[in-house]
């Protein structure tokens, strides 16, 4: 059971941050795992990875563990204080303000927990669901030579409104007969209003975290090209995509008929991840890869796959 504790970051004193930390087990050189949530889910949704993760390892070779929840989210009942005063609350800061927070927030973990003074001496890998795998992105692009390996588990398409991801019906030069069978512009019509009221940009967030700029911050999937440590190489990239079916079922439950899933989500998402392989130099990258049984939230559907794909990274990077 994780122990979860509060830390004020230097940068932000008035709020706290819920977090927890696990010291390395027997590592040959100073290392640091750090989980990064998605919107949907909080830093107590990696447990079962952590321990999946452990059992693989013998529970040696660990590098140490750090889960947080970002200002509004989870066990983090506190506010982003540079939300005070925005016009709207649920779009009260950007991701790049995130990144900023996490560079303070591990820096601070760093040396507060594992009495390292320089971040840069410890080597740094990023777990990623959904929206976390745009922070790590860009966290990676910020801070270049700062991030050893990437592990991103069904990324948010950051430079798409994901209604685009299906025809417009009522577009000029639409052409209804071009559809597959089966799918009519009616569905198309329904489908593109239902993303529109739930994942379309201009939609906020509880915890004030806007996705308004990110297609700017992020506009390709397949760069910019990351810079690992040491400056010679990019870091170790594994991209993993939801399981085709699985999503589809789980988007039926939202009410999208699941063969506008199969015939347009999927593919466009696909084509998405072959992209993100390529942030990082050909021998250093692995995927897509499909992990079996999963929707969105591949952590909480199959943590034993997240935690062997981790535990390929950690080999090659401890």
């Amino acid at each position: 059971m994780a122990d979860f504790q509060f830390i004020r970051l230097a940068t932000k004193p008035t709020a706290q941050i819920s977090y927890s930390f696990q010291p390395s087990v027997s590592t040959s050189k100073p290392a640091l795992l750090v989980f990064l949530n998605g919107l949907g889910l909080p830093q107590a949704a990696w447990l079962q990875t952590i321990t999946q993760l452990k059992a693989l390892r013998n529970n040696a070779n660990i590098p140490a563990i750090l889960t947080y929840d970002r200002y509004g989210q989870g066990q983090t009942t506190d506010r982003d204080p540079k939300d005070e005063g925005a016009a709207d609350p649920t779009h009260g800061h950007d991701c790049l303000e995130v990144v900023h927070d996490l560079r303070q927030l591990i820096s601070q973990i760093i040396a507060e927990k594992m009495s390292i003074s320089d971040s840069n001496d410890v080597t740094l890998v990023l777990v990623a669901n959904s929206i976390g795998c745009a922070l790590a992105r860009l966290y990676a692009q910020e801070y270049p030579g700062t991030v050893a390996g990437l592990l991103l588990l069904d990324s948010v398409l950051a430079n798409s409104d994901f209604v685009s991801i299906f025809p417009d019906p009522d577009a000029e030069g639409f052409d209804a007969a071009s559809l597959p069978a089966g799918v009519t512009a009616d569905a198309l019509r329904e489908s593109r209003e239902g993303v529109r009221r739930i994942f379309h940009p201009d939609v906020g967030s509880k915890e004030g975290l806007s996705r308004k700029n990110l297609a700017q911050l992020l506009p390709a999937s397949d760069g910019p090209v990351l810079q690992g440590p040491g400056g010679g190489h990019g870091p170790y990239v594994t991209v993993v995509g939801h399981d085709f079916d699985a999503f589809a079922e789980e988007a039926a439950k939202m009410g999208r008929p699941k063969l506008l899933t199969t015939t347009y989500a999927n593919p466009y998402w696909h084509r998405y991840n072959e992209g993100l392989v390529k942030i990082t130099e050909a021998g250093r990258s692995k995927g897509p890869v499909q992990a079996p049984g999963t929707g969105h939230f591949v952590q909480r559907d199959n943590p034993a796959f997240v935690a062997k794909e981790l535990d390929e990274i950690l080999s090659k990077v401890l």
